[in-house]
């Protein structure tokens, strides 16, 4: 990849429009490109579009389709690739550091990079007095034969894994996925219901399903893998709740059996040998421990009270008629 110092302006060069370009990465979600739009509309298109040197948009679909819509001028930066596919791994590498993509996003933008890679091989393979067969590589993981006579073979999967930044083996389980699984477990990893670890071992279970049965199997599979998944979620949070519970039990435990006198406190301050400066520290962290548990007593005293079912209706005589929680749910204490 070269910059050749080539700028067009929109006035100047009608840039081309490449489906297998403009399709790459995943399409903007709605906010993101109202966002965008807003930014062209206010400050102008201030970043150059890049283009290759037949003109066909490398990087900036989404803002020359939105100038354009909108009249607004924009500027295109020549850039000069070995080929097409030197220009999708640019182009992958650039945005995959602006978009929040993950494992499996990354890894379908890799695929779409496949046909490429193998027809770089083929064509380097053939150069060197080989023939390229697709079979004669490690089933499932699309790696290139060892051929070591071949100074340019290529490693496929390395490839598509070095393109958009994962690793070798996640790579190749993204493949095997692509390759064997049921409609339901690539709806549901393009969902982030499951993690690839989670659709590549439901692949790989399926596969002893006879094949008239796979795909209702696999939506069974996908149901279970979902509820473990949410019961994982509340046990986090049940987790949660208890560890912050506990530090406030134990910060009121270790406050209450202080008896704040003026000798109690001389005898703290003489025992441990605080410096003048140790004591404004102190003073300072006493004052902010304070202003703490003032703000848990208004909490408690103006927001908790109130809605605390327990005080619902007293002096009323219809305290026992409110629907109570269930047992162990305000209990992380106990």
């Amino acid at each position: 990849m070269k910059n050749t110092g080539i700028i067009y302006s929109s006035t100047e060069r009608t840039p081309v429009v490449l489906p297998e370009m403009a399709e790459l990465l995943p399409p903007l979600s709605a906010e993101q490109l109202d966002a965008l739009e807003a930014d062209l509309i206010k400050n102008g298109c201030y970043s150059p579009i890049i283009v290759n040197e037949d003109m066909v948009i490398i990087d900036g679909h989404n803002r020359q389709a939105l100038c354009e819509k909108h009249g607004l001028p924009y500027t295109m930066a020549v850039f000069s690739f070995e080929d097409m596919l030197e220009a999708k791994q640019w182009a992958l590498d650039t945005q995959k550091g602006r978009r929040n993509l993950e494992k499996w996003e990354l890894g379908k933008i890799a695929l779409k990079l496949k046909p490429e890679i193998e027809a770089k091989a083929k064509a380097n393979m053939a150069a060197g007095g080989q023939n390229f067969r697709p079979s004669e590589a490690e089933e499932g993981s699309a790696t290139l034969p060892n051929l070591p006579s071949v100074e340019k073979a290529v490693d496929t999967r390395k490839e598509l894994a070095e393109a958009v930044g994962l690793g070798e083996r996640t790579m190749g389980k993204v493949m095997q996925i692509d390759e064997h699984a049921p409609a339901a477990v690539k709806e549901a990893l393009d969902k982030k219901e499951l993690s690839i670890n989670q659709g590549y071992n439901l692949t790989r279970q399926l596969q002893e399903v006879p094949e008239e049965q796979r795909e209702q199997a696999a939506i069974a599979a996908v149901e279970i893998e979902k509820a473990k998944k949410e019961i994982r979620r509340k046990d986090a949070e049940i987790d949660q709740r208890s560890r912050i519970a506990g530090l406030f039990c134990k910060a009121f435990e270790k406050a209450v059996l202080l008896e704040p006198t003026e000798e109690n406190v001389r005898i703290w301050v003489e025992c441990t040998r605080m410096t003048p400066e140790e004591m404004e520290d102190t003073v300072r962290e006493s004052e902010k421990l304070a202003e703490i548990f003032a703000k848990v007593a208004r909490i408690i005293r103006e927001q908790i009270i109130p809605s605390d079912w327990r005080g619902a209706g007293r002096g009323a005589g219809n305290a026992e008629t409110e629907e109570q929680p269930e047992k162990g749910e305000h209990d992380e204490c106990e």
